[in-house]
């Protein structure tokens, strides 16, 4: 067992938040680096004192500074003088701070950090650690909030990614909700003063690089005065520490308010949290889509979605794999839809989220695919938000483009289909669309066509009655050899590919039967991979397990990583 006061950690920088108010900061060199360390200073409410050649072009944002006034230039080369005549005349003209915008290379750099160490400066050269007392963080700010990372000099720019990671991880607002503790915290010290259960006034923060006391959950009982004392400051402190950051950050003037009436007299009410009246629970609405079928297709906040929801409206076509990832205690609705009853069906569901909605429940619609590709998911957002419920949206993967990769049909394939085209078999109100005109590099990808698969194939390839009786529109007929697919139950187990050409597939589609939800691939790429030998004119392939196979290999290992340890 090591000894933690005998250990000899690795060197690690002192990393340190400075009050730069007023002071100098001396910036050489004039080029878009030099720019951001004036930007910097400059928020930080220093004035920077810019020096470069006058013969060098300024960059816009460096001109803007130095015209607006925060920033001087001074249009000559740099002079060891000017670290200690340029500064406050308070600290002895001596600047504040040095940036060294040249490059570790440039002799003057070399230079100008020894006379900055000499002198006691803090100074920063670009690209060259060696020669730098300080360095800047990748920071994240939200009103009093600052978060800073530093790799040392070698993260290749990972410190901003990784502030964008861990920044991204933070609610929004919290930075007001820090701002309204503060003040809460002020108020309570105040009170607590004038009612002399403290001995001074109020005083700052805590240092923020100090933890918790040891004594931070101590049992504060009636005999211990002083501990009773500051009751009220470490329940504020319990707040703080304990309390879910996205709760904090939602905290408001009222909250505020409420916790330092009921905790006055350092008493709470039992039938409240901590202070706060907690509001009734507003519904909350999910659109998302399920994917093509396969339960692994699912987004993981689909899946989160599932396990949470108080209510699942489904589509009839979400497959059962999916319907058993729903927790049993989920109530489940499934639409009602059958031909000639899709508009009513919709509008039952539109009511029952409505009405799970005004009673504070968490409504997840779930449909198949993506809610935006033919899934009237932005009709249902409008009806929604009208009755002030705004759902989030969640994208599934769409079968228009997975289909056909389970399938083995590339969408685009160099040299024969340079463009993908999405269309519906089905119009509003059932009505058929138009036809899409033939292009050779196209693929096409017809929806919710295969009911009326004839029909469709028909005013491909041939002139609809208008076209007959008007002047012909400019659209080219689809060749009867045009090759395609019926792709039924995509990236399922009982998946079914049916590869045909135009003048076949109908007669295919009718010797093989339905097998729904399915869609069609027509254009030159069905044919790229696997084509039909001659004489047949149709193919079937019956049967799709390479998504199961593939979670069997990842989990397999890992029982018997698990059975050996």
């Amino acid at each position: 067992m090591k000894d933690a006061s005998s250990e000899n950690p690795a060197q690690i920088p002192l990393l340190a938040s400075l009050n730069a108010d007023s002071q100098v900061h001396l910036i050489v060199g004039a080029n878009p680096l030099a720019a951001a360390r004036c930007t910097k200073s400059v928020q930080a409410g220093a004035k920077p004192v810019v020096i470069s050649p006058g013969s060098e072009s300024l960059q816009y944002t460096l001109a803007a500074h130095i015209e607006n006034g925060p920033a001087k230039w001074i249009q000559r080369e740099f002079e060891d003088g000017d670290l200690t005549t340029l500064g406050r005349e308070e600290v002895d003209h001596v600047v504040d701070m040095v940036f060294v915008t040249l490059g570790g290379s440039h002799p003057l750099s070399s230079h100008i950090s020894k006379l900055c160490r000499r002198l006691r400066i803090p100074v920063n050269v670009s690209d060259a650690p060696a020669l730098c007392t300080f360095s800047l963080l990748s920071t994240y700010s939200d009103g009093p909030l600052h978060v800073g990372i530093t790799t040392s000099g070698r993260g290749c720019k990972l410190g901003s990614r990784l502030k964008r990671e861990i920044s991204s991880a933070l609610p929004p607002n919290l930075g007001s909700a820090i701002d309204r503790l503060g003040t809460a915290r002020k108020r309570l010290w105040e009170e607590d003063f004038a009612a002399g259960l403290c001995d001074t006034g109020f005083d700052v923060d805590e240092d923020d690089s100090t933890g918790q006391k040891h004594t931070f959950n101590n049992l504060v009982t009636n005999d211990d005065v002083n501990a009773a004392k500051t009751r009220r400051m470490r329940w504020l402190s319990q707040i703080c520490e304990y309390w879910p950051l996205r709760k904090l950050a939602a905290i408001n003037d009222s909250d505020i308010d409420n916790i330092l009436q009921e905790y006055s007299s350092g008493n709470t009410n039992p039938s409240d949290t901590n202070g706060v009246q907690l509001p009734e629970r507003k519904g909350k609405i999910i659109l998302a889509g399920s994917g093509p079928g396969h339960p692994d297709l699912l987004t993981r906040a689909t899946y989160n979605a599932i396990q949470c929801a108080d209510i699942i409206l489904a589509d009839k076509l979400v497959p059962a794999p999916v319907l058993e990832l729903i927790p049993r205690r989920t109530e489940v609705r499934i639409a009602r839809k059958f031909p000639g009853n899709a508009d009513q069906a919709q509008e039952e569901f539109l009511r029952m989220g409505l009405d799970a909605l005004q009673k504070g429940r968490q409504v997840l619609r779930l449909k198949q695919g993506d809610p935006y590709l033919y899934g009237r998911g932005g009709e249902e957002l409008e009806f929604f938000r009208a009755e002030g419920f705004t759902p989030v949206v969640l994208p599934g993967i769409t079968s228009a483009l997975s289909a056909p990769l389970f399938a083995e049909i590339p969408a685009t394939h160099r040299g024969v289909s340079d463009q993908v085209l999405v269309c519906t078999g089905t119009g509003r109100k059932g009505a058929a669309p138009d036809p899409p005109t033939y292009v050779p590099t196209q693929t096409v990808v017809f929806l919710m066509a295969l009911h009326r698969l004839s029909t469709l194939i028909d005013s491909l390839t041939n002139p609809i009655a208008e076209e007959c009786d008007n002047p012909p529109r400019p659209r080219q007929l689809w060749p009867r050899e045009t090759p395609c697919a019926i792709i039924e139950r995509a990236s399922c187990s009982d998946q079914r590919v049916i590869r045909s050409t135009l003048e076949h597939v109908c007669q295919a589609f009718e010797a093989e039967g339905s097998r729904p939800p399915g869609l069609l691939v027509v254009g030159a790429s069905c044919h790229v991979l696997h084509k039909p030998t001659d004489g047949q004119k149709w193919i079937v392939e019956d049967g799709f397990r390479d998504l199961d196979e593939l979670r069997d290999t990842i989990e397999g290992p890992r029982i018997n990583d698990s059975l050996n340890s």
